[in-house]
C-alpha cells in the first residue's frame, strides 16, 4: 500500500487560514480607519459650517443691534419730541383761552371809572387787581364779572377793596377779586359783544 504524507497539505491549508484571517482582520482594521477618517471630515466640514454660521449670525446681530439702538435713540426723541408738542399745543390752548378772557374783560371793564392794574390766571381761579372812583364802581364790575360767561355766572369774590393816595393827593379805591374760572363758550362771547 501506498503512504501519502498529507502534512504539508494541512500545513498548508493551516497558514492559508491564517493568512485569510489575518487579511481579513487588516482589511477591517483599515475599513474602520478609512470610515472614521471620513466621519472625522465629514464632522470637521459640519463644525467649520457650523462656525462660519455662526459668525455670520453674530455680524448681523451686531449690524441689527446698532439699527436697533438707533431706533430705540429716535423712539426716545420720538417721544421728548412728541411730549414738546403736547406742551406747544396747551400752550397754544391756553393762549387762545387767555386771549378770549382778555377779550372778553374790555367789554365788562367800567369805562373811565376804573383801570386794571394786573391780570393774574392759573388753572382754575382769576385775580384781577385794579383801581377804581368809588365802590359803586367797583360793585358795578363784579356784577358784570358775575353775569359774564367767563366766569361761570356768579362766582367772583371781592377779596381786598382799600383807599390809597396817588399822585397830587388824589385819594381812589384799589381793589382785588377773585374769580372762578369757566370755560369760555365762543357762542355766548359773540352774544355778549353784539
Amino acid at each position: 500500500m501506498i503512504k501519502i504524507n498529507l502534512l504539508p497539505f494541512r500545513i498548508a491549508r493551516k497558514k492559508e487560514n491564517i493568512r485569510r484571517q489575518i487579511s481579513v482582520f487588516l482589511l477591517l482594521i483599515l475599513l474602520t480607519v478609512v470610515a472614521l477618517s471620513w466621519y472625522t471630515l465629514v464632522i470637521n466640514k459640519q463644525i467649520l459650517t457650523v462656525k462660519e454660521k455662526t459668525k455670520q449670525v453674530n455680524r448681523q446681530i451686531l449690524k441689527y443691534k446698532e439699527k436697533a439702538d438707533r431706533v430705540a435713540k429716535i423712539k426716545k426723541d420720538l417721544k421728548v419730541l412728541q411730549e414738546k408738542l403736547e406742551v406747544v399745543s396747551s400752550l397754544k390752548k391756553q393762549r387762545e383761552k387767555q386771549l378770549i378772557l382778555f377779550d372778553g374783560m374790555t367789554d365788562l371793564v367800567v369805562p373811565g371809572r376804573m383801570w386794571l392794574q394786573s391780570f393774574k390766571t392759573d388753572k382754575n381761579t382769576v385775580t384781577i387787581k385794579g383801581i377804581a372812583f368809588d365802590n359803586p364802581t367797583i360793585a358795578d364790575f363784579m356784577g358784570r364779572l358775575e353775569n359774564s360767561p367767563l366766569f361761570g355766572f356768579g362766582k367772583v369774590d371781592l377779596k381786598t377793596a382799600k383807599m390809597k393816595k396817588f399822585k397830587d393827593g388824589v385819594m381812589l379805591k384799589s381793589f382785588e377779586l377773585l374769580c372762578k374760572k369757566e370755560k369760555p363758550k365762543e357762542k355766548s362771547l359773540k352774544q355778549d359783544k353784539k
